[in-house]
């Protein structure tokens, strides 16, 4: 594997960020792993941090770059700070950076493909919202998304209470009124989804003793009432890397990559 700190310039945030990318590489002579190149254009994961981390976390406190060695896969790691993924009523437009221009952005620096069978998103926490939001908002671009223990019921008071103070939550969507029905609603999006040919598959998980428990059984509800594609576990764990660093190898397995490889 290849590992590629890179640092640019976003013109829609106006300002240089950076990003990590796992980019794949064929080795043989490699003691303990072996890489695997299987497409000139590499099929892609972009993987999302959580409000509290940014994008050197998922190398910190997980083996991501070892668990995809031998799958042929790149990893794309962004910065989004504490967006919510949202182009912010106060602040920066990360949804259109993330949505739009990253990707564009990317595959201008590396081989990666830009084939809807070949592109999937994943995240943890606010970055378990972000890649669903992303599936379900823009599904002819991935065909695949992943929550690991996600925000995805935007329970105000819950978050409150936790990590969001009223004012960096009405900094980010203008208050509870402007984000219900709106682009930044997944259970909006969910139905808007459903009305549609082509959907993503959804993997969901999230453990027991989370904080977020009840708010992701309550999209797994939304989603099979609307009929999604969508695969759910569960079991013991709380909001912690002990349970994701386990699960996002359980994600890796379940990703359509064969058919991608076709």
């Amino acid at each position: 594997m290849a590992l590629i700190h890179c640092n640019f310039f976003s013109e829609v945030l106006k300002l240089s960020t950076s990003m990590y990318v796992i980019l794949p590489q064929h080795t043989q002579n490699q003691i303990g792993m072996q890489g695997t190149v299987k497409k000139d254009k590499h099929p892609t994961l972009y993987l999302l941090h959580g409000l509290s981390d940014d994008h050197t976390i998922w190398l910190r406190r997980t083996s991501i770059e070892r668990y995809v060695a031998n799958l042929g896969l790149a990893v794309v790691m962004p910065e989004v700070h504490r967006s919510f993924y949202t182009d912010m009523v106060n602040g920066y437009n990360y949804w259109t950076f993330i949505s739009e221009e990253l990707p564009e952005i990317a595959r201008s620096f590396f081989p990666l493909s830009d084939k809807r069978e070949d592109n999937f998103v994943a995240g943890l926490s606010m970055g378990g919202y972000g890649a669903f939001k992303l599936a379900l908002s823009k599904p002819y671009k991935f065909s695949a998304a992943a929550s690991l223990s996600g925000a995805l019921d935007m329970n105000v008071e819950r978050l409150l209470d936790g990590p969001l103070s009223l004012r960096e939550f009405n900094n980010i969507f203008g208050g509870i009124e402007s984000l219900r029905g709106s682009e930044n609603d997944l259970f909006k999006l969910v139905e808007d989804v459903s009305k549609l040919d082509e959907r993503p598959k959804l993997y969901q998980c999230c453990g027991t003793e989370d904080f977020l428990y009840q708010e992701n059984q309550n999209f797994l509800k939304k989603a099979k009432e609307y009929g999604l594609d969508i695969t759910y576990e569960e079991g013991p764990g709380a909001h912690e890397w002990s349970y994701w660093d386990q699960q996002i190898q359980r994600v890796l397995e379940w990703l359509p990559l064969e058919k991608s490889m076709e």
